[in-house]
Order: C-alpha cells, then structure tokens, then sequence
C-alpha cells in the first residue's frame, strides 16, 4: 500500500492498545468513512479499506503478535493491502464489516444471518519429524479427526424429514436491533444463539449441531530442510463450511525431535568425535556417522583437541534449494587412563625424546609464565 502503512498509525492507536480500544477506535474510523457517509469519495474508499485490512489483522492475537514481531504477515514484507471494491462491505462471511454493520445498521446487507454461506474454522495438527526425515523432501501420511457435515440431515441438524424454523424473536436475522440515539445497535439473540433458526426436532446422529467428526487420512509433501516450528498450509482440508460455505485451511505445524547425536546449526549438523592421541599426532582416517549413513573423516596430522573438521554437503539442504550445508565434527583427543608396563615405558621415552617443535603450545606457555615471574 502506498503511503502509511504502520497500521497502528492507520487505526490512530498505540502499540500497546488492548483488543478493546482497537475495537472502538476501527468502529469510529469505519462509520466515519462509511460510503453513505461520504458520498461514495474514492479517497475516503480507499482509507476505508486500509481501516478494514489493519483492523483484520491487529482483531486477531495470533496475526497481531507476528505482525508485532516482523512487521509482516506469513513471512512477507508487510507492504500493502488487497485490492477490491466495495463487494467486501456487503457484510460476507469472511468480511471484518459483518460485524460492524450488524451492530451499527443492523442485518448485514439486508439479509437474514441465517441465510449466509459460514465458512469452516481452519484445523491444526502438530508433526513431529527427524533429521534424517528432513535431509530428503519426504511424504507423510497423517491422520485426525475432522468436522463433517452431518450425513443423516445433511448439515441442517433436523431430523430427517424436517427443516429448521425461523427464530420468532429475531425473524431469521440471527441478532435484536436496540436503538442508542441515532445509532441501532444490535445484540446476538439469545433464543436462537445468534443462528437465525430453531431446531424443534434434532437429529439424532449430529444431536442438532449439523456436524459429526469423521477421521481423515491425508499424504503431505514435506520439503526437505523444513525449520522447526514452520506451519505448513493445506487448503481447503480444515472443518466443514456450514450452509454451502467453503470449507476452512489445515495448518501444519513441524517440530524437529531432538537427535541423540546430532544437533541442528541451520543447515549445518555438528557432533562430537573422540580420538587417540596417536591418530590426533599421526593422523588417519575416522568413521563417522551422518543422516544418511557412514562418511570417512580425514583427522590431520597434529590435529589438537577442539578442532572443527567439516565434512562438505554433508549438512541439511537449504529449504529453497539454493545449497547444501555441512557437517560439522568437534574433535577431542582422549587421552589414556589405563596403561600397561610397556604402554608406559614407550611413553615415557617419547617424552624423553620431545622438544620445544614437539609441544608448540607448551613451550609458548612456559616462555610467558618465565616472563611474568621476572618481572
């Protein structure tokens, strides 16, 4: 969106505004730029949806605390808002105006609420994976169970046979006007539980609620190098829609169990290795496990203890494809406990026979402690 697009700025609240302040101040600025307030002006249309687009984020916790966070919505640069014209005012299922306009004017469009298409709620599921799962793309199968329409009624929640009533007390609208000075306000109808309609004889099998659960089995793509905690959406796979509505989006959430071996440093993979102080001083070769089986490290002559080998593309791929990481191996050389006569008497002579190129280290240490207690 050109131009303002903090959208605490838009709503004119602060950051730290309960739910119930940007409630009422996106009240105020909606009824204010309202169409038949305005005229039908085109700058005042644009504000308006810039109101309805802020509101629809900041109304929600979870999408505010991420916006909060990055400034975005599911990963993208927060720059702008959706197009499209005044359709979205009618007051729809999905339309943040439905409640304003039912608190404000009253039936939303003029239509009854029990006549509107209801969207199903979308559906989470956690997923728990591996890293070896995770270094290839990977299909799992997963299972839940899910609202569906009821197959005796149909949805409806009537037994068979028979159809809703229209509520008597709200005539279908689902909510009761009450007039506030020049405003009609509305409130949810206690009789029909802001429904619109009356079940005089429940089905049985859904007990009037029109939905069962039914289990759902579902194969989903994973990509290889998935980040723990990345929600992965699934459309059109959450809870059934009620009246025809569509149904709501399976959201995925992915969660990395912790390796016995390995730990995860972005897409690189670090463990730990011992070894001798002979293959440490000679060098070798070492057999090291990775995520998709075995791999020959080359240990350096005069390798020392802490040392990071790596093992190229050894690590986890890049979510996107781009690269592969590596496997990183911290070496530390175990020094003997147990020694045997002749164990001992080898070492003894190799120290005999060991100089300042020998120890390096030691001798740079043993020069600067002589310098300190000669000061």
């Amino acid at each position: 969106m050109p131009g303002q697009t903090d959208l605490y700025e838009i709503l004119g609240v602060s950051r730290s505004a309960s739910q119930d302040e940007i409630r009422k101040a996106y009240l105020k600025l909606a009824h204010k730029y309202h169409p038949d307030k305005t005229g039908g002006d085109k700058e005042a249309e644009t504000k308006l949806k810039e109101i309805n687009a802020a509101y629809d984020i900041l109304k929600n916790p979870e999408k505010r605390h991420q916006y909060d966070q990055f400034g975005s919505m599911d990963g993208q640069p927060f720059g702008g808002f959706g197009g499209g014209g005044f359709g979205d005012f009618s007051g729809g299922a999905d339309s943040p105006f439905g409640d304003l306009f039912d608190m404000l004017f009253g039936q939303s469009g003029g239509r009854p609420r029990a006549s509107r298409a209801q969207a199903g709620r979308d559906f989470g599921y956690d997923l728990t994976l591996t890293l070896e799962e995770i270094a290839h793309p990977c299909k799992k199968t997963i299972s839940f169970l899910r609202p569906e329409n009821c197959g005796e009624c149909g949805g409806s929640g009537a037994t068979k046979g028979t159809q809703p009533e229209t509520c008597p007390q709200c005539k279908g609208a689902g909510q009761v006007r009450q007039s506030h000075g020049v405003f009609s306000m509305s409130r949810t109808c206690s009789r029909c539980a802001g429904t619109g309609r009356i079940i005089a004889n429940p089905c049985h099998a859904c007990k009037g609620s029109g939905q069962v659960n039914r289990k759902r089995e579902l194969n989903v793509d994973i990509p290889a190098g998935i980040d723990d905690g990345t929600r992965l959406r699934v459309a059109g796979e959450g809870e059934a829609g009620r009246m025809g509505g569509p149904r709501g989006d399976l959201y995925i959430r992915i969660h990395i169990k912790e390796h016995e071996f390995f730990e995860r440093h972005g897409m690189d993979i670090v463990c730990e290795a011992p070894v001798s102080v002979t293959q440490a001083a000679l060098g070798g070769t070492l057999r090291v496990p990775t995520l998709s089986g075995q791999a020959d490290l080359k240990i350096p002559a005069g390798t020392q203890s802490g040392a990071q080998l790596r093992l190229r593309g050894h690590g986890l791929p890049d979510v996107r494809g781009y690269r592969q990481g590596d496997q990183i191996v911290i070496v530390h050389v175990e020094t003997p406990t147990k020694l045997s006569k002749r164990q001992r008497e080898l070492l003894e002579e190799f120290e005999g026979l060991s100089n300042n190129k020998t120890y390096p280290q030691r001798d740079d240490f043993t020069s600067k402690t002589d310098a300190l207690h000669r000061r």
